[in-house]
């Protein structure tokens, strides 16, 4: 059989095991027909002397190529999956599902929480890789809820997810995926538009009285999805530096705390294990998004308020945009742009100070 002839592929029935083609001694270049109309897949199969069997891994449907260069393409990544094979490396599993693809790319650290929520509880989970068209993931975002940018987040660990192992459709065809996941364009809001949110201190206060999440969050530049990652093991009582192991931002942020977070967070910390949560529901259950977003809800504000006034505080009282933002996680762009709120008084007393 030569898989390498677009005519003798079109001529195979579909079938659930695929047609094998041997390129070598132990490697194997598969293609599984489509039981429907569309794309046949390919697959990788190669030996591993040490372990004594067989690895198999899903390739893809390769549509970005034309029909006639997929079987080159293929086989190159085949010759790739057996060298690392060869040197020690690991191929995984075959993934086959788009739950499959975001295993994948959870396993390596990244966005568990969404991708358990907005994926492996819908439909879209269960959707063939070599399946997966531009229509299955709109009708999948039409099911998402929340403004915009809410939207345009959640989307993110799943392109991400789907990116690292499927190849970009055909610009303008049902195959093109990908353009069902772009991002939706930013408003644009005019400045007499623009909703100011500024929570007061007193404000805060009251809100401290909670629950010690967000009393950390009124008085510390630090997501509340870092917060609630914290562990015990991430506070060093001895210099009292908190490093945050999850960030937005990326991991191992560090911040030197002062003597009221100092102690607040030691507090936190006291008869808990390294290992234990830092922050812990009154059931002592871990923190997730929709705990504390409900939970604020209720009061009339978000996490977002809380975080933008907290940052607001510390450009008012002179503290350098570059230290904020790097105890923030966050940009200089990014913190002028979304955060930084110039309150009436501090305009009144910069503006003062030009008086001659």
């Amino acid at each position: 059989m030569d898989l390498s002839k677009v005519g003798e592929r079109q001529k195979l029935k579909a079938r659930r095991e695929p047609y094998w083609q041997r390129l070598s001694p132990g490697r194997f270049l598969g293609y599984r027909p489509s039981q429907r109309e569309g794309l046949g897949t390919w697959v990788a199969r190669i030996y591993d002397d040490d372990a004594r069997k067989y690895h198999l891994k899903a390739l893809g449907d390769f549509v970005a190529l034309l029909a006639r260069d997929r079987f080159a393409a293929a086989k190159g990544e085949v010759e790739k999956l057996a060298e690392i094979i060869a040197t020690g490396g690991e191929i995984h599993r075959e993934v086959e599902t788009v739950a499959d693809a975001c295993r994948a790319y959870e396993a390596k650290g990244n966005d568990k929480a969404t991708l358990q929520r907005l994926v492996f509880s819908d439909p879209i989970g269960d959707v063939k890789l070599d399946k997966l068209r531009r229509h299955h993931l709109r009708e999948w975002r039409s099911r998402l809820t929340g403004k915009p940018s809410t939207i345009n987040r959640a989307m993110v660990p799943l392109r991400a997810a789907l990116g690292a192992v499927k190849e970009a459709g055909r610009p303008g065809t049902d195959a093109a995926w990908q353009e069902a996941l772009k991002p939706a364009p930013k408003k644009e809001v005019k400045p007499e538009e623009h909703k100011r949110t500024y929570l007061t201190k007193e404000k805060r206060k009251a809100l401290a009285e909670l629950t010690p999440l967000v009393k950390a969050l009124t008085i510390l530049p630090i997501r509340p999805g870092a917060l609630a990652a914290l562990r015990v093991r991430d506070f060093d009582k001895r210099s009292g530096a908190l490093t945050i192991p999850t960030d937005k931002a990326g991991a191992g942020r560090r911040i030197p705390l002062s003597g009221p977070q100092r102690h607040f967070i030691a507090a936190q910390c006291k008869g808990k294990t390294p290992a234990a949560w830092m922050f812990v529901q009154p059931d002592g259950k871990r923190w997730e998004r929709h705990d504390w977003a409900v939970l604020l809800r209720q009061h009339g504000v978000s996490a977002y308020d809380v975080r933008h006034a907290v940052l607001t505080d510390l450009v008012d009282h002179g503290v350098p945009p570059n230290t904020v933002a790097k105890l923030a996680g966050t940009s200089v762009l990014m913190l002028q742009e979304h955060y930084y709120q110039l309150t009436d008084q501090a305009a009144t007393d910069a503006l003062a100070r030009l008086a001659l």
